[in-house]
């Protein structure tokens, strides 16, 4: 080997430490109500997802990747705490992110990032309530959903609140816009990026170009499947930012969505359930996670994790402590992620939303799913769609998951809300007659 191979196998070496060494950058793609089967990767067949096909490609598939709530708002409280929702007794869709609590922007500027929200916030819209009170450098965003009965609507941008988006309500694209700005304005220095999309949620809205990739399909499930692929194109959009830096192998990507489907088009995969229920349907989402540099590609595990694990990943990523004092509820995947390990070391993983409630450990499930249900015990290894009662053959399994949640629901704070929504019979009777709706309206 010559001087000059020598001096060149030295530099890449040198480089490749340094690379290792840096601090990654955080992106995590919120997205909002996509059906566990949805993407292309999970079995979907309605809109083609080459973007976040490839992210599975070229990381993690989860199987069984959960979100602690089966609606929006508290699904986002465990995300940008770390913690159960339930600790400050958020489980409705109403009211803000409690002003106790530490989010994950701030953690993230403590440990020398600068932070970003893209997207949907839905944790509150007065000045010490959006995003840029709670530890966020940047953001710019829908204050809540974009428009329905009853639905926050609105966006803001910093401090500042704005009746429109341009763009809106077709917000993919601005979105991903966006993003590409704040990564390219923060690429000199690590950052942490929340990326919120309103899609898929309703109103399913899409450019004309997308829309065209459909004509085979009726209006309501076009709009649907040209929403999928609107935000797919806009993940992609991210993506390439991402590579034209030369950031995508140090940037640390989560990719998963707030809470099971909302819509009659959606594909579960044999999942029961859907949004504002805690069978699997509402609570069992894709879960995607690629860290090029780090994670090894063309993965697909079973194991179970929530997305209040993103939180202390991407702490010990960025070789952050994560103090007891926290109290935070979900732990470091980067063993799992890294091939280091098999398993996790962890309890069991818990669910509330007004009187339903569920608690896996292992493959067993206890599941109460509405007001006057019994609760209901299931093995998920055999029975994913949760259609067999197992209670009177594992009477002393049943009351052992039950204890747990009773122990765990005892440290937690009641929710202060009323909503009658979380009761899953009003919950399903809601969407039965959504379909029907849909059915006799739009699909001529």
């Amino acid at each position: 080997m010559n001087s000059l191979t020598k001096l060149i196998h030295g530099l890449m070496a040198t480089l490749a430490c340094a690379a290792h060494a840096a601090k990654p950058n955080v992106l995590i793609v919120y997205l909002d109500d996509m059906g566990y089967g949805d993407p292309a990767c999970y079995g979907g067949k309605l809109a083609p997802t080459p973007h976040l096909d490839s992210l599975a490609k070229n990381g993690v598939r989860f199987t069984d990747g959960y979100v602690s709530a089966c609606v929006c708002a508290p699904s986002r409280v465990g995300l940008i705490t770390g913690r159960y929702q339930a600790r400050t007794g958020h489980d409705s869709n109403a009211g803000d992110l409690a002003l106790t609590e530490t989010t994950m922007a701030q953690r993230m500027k403590d440990a020398g990032y600068t932070t970003g929200l893209v997207g949907k916030w839905h944790l509150g819209s007065s000045q010490d309530t959006l995003p840029a009170a709670r530890g966020f450098d940047f953001s710019l965003g829908s204050v809540g959903n974009l428009g329905g009965e009853g639905e926050k609507t609105g966006f803001f941008r910093g401090t500042e609140l704005m009746p429109k988006l341009e763009g809106a309500p077709i917000t993919s694209p601005v979105y991903a816009r966006e993003a590409c700005g704040f990564i390219e304005r923060s690429k000199e220095q690590p950052w942490f990026l929340c990326l919120a999309f309103n899609a898929v949620h309703n109103p399913n809205v899409a450019s004309e170009s997308v829309l065209a990739r459909f004509p085979q399909l009726k209006r309501r499930e076009r709009d649907y499947a040209a929403s999928i692929a609107e935000v797919d194109d806009a993940i992609g959009t991210v993506l390439a930012k991402l590579r034209s830096l030369g950031l995508e192998e140090n940037t640390l990507i989560f990719c998963l969505s707030d809470n099971g489907d909302s819509s009659p088009y959606a594909n579960l995969d044999g999942l029961r359930g859907h949004k504002w229920l805690v069978w699997e349907g509402g609570i069992r989402v894709p879960w995607i996670v690629q860290w090029k540099g780090r994670i090894p590609a063309d993965r697909v595990l079973s194991t179970p994790v929530i997305q209040l694990d993103i939180l202390p990943t991407a702490l010990a990523a960025c070789d952050a402590a994560v103090k007891p004092e926290w109290r935070l509820d979900g732990v470091n995947l980067l063993p799992l992620l890294e091939g280091h390990t098999k398993t996790l070391e962890r309890g069991p993983l818990f669910w509330r939303f007004g009187p339903q409630f569920a608690i896996r450990q292992g493959d067993w499930k206890l599941v109460k799913a509405s007001k006057s249900m019994e609760p209901m015990l299931v093995n998920l290894a055999t029975d994913r769609g949760e259609q067999t009662d197992l209670s009177g053959a594992e009477p002393e399994k049943k009351q052992q998951l039950q204890t747990l949640w009773d122990a765990w629901n005892a440290h937690m704070l009641p929710c202060p809300t009323d909503d009658g929504r979380m009761d899953g019979e009003e919950a399903r009777a809601a969407k039965k007659e959504r379909k029907k709706k849909t059915n006799d309206q739009f699909d001529r």
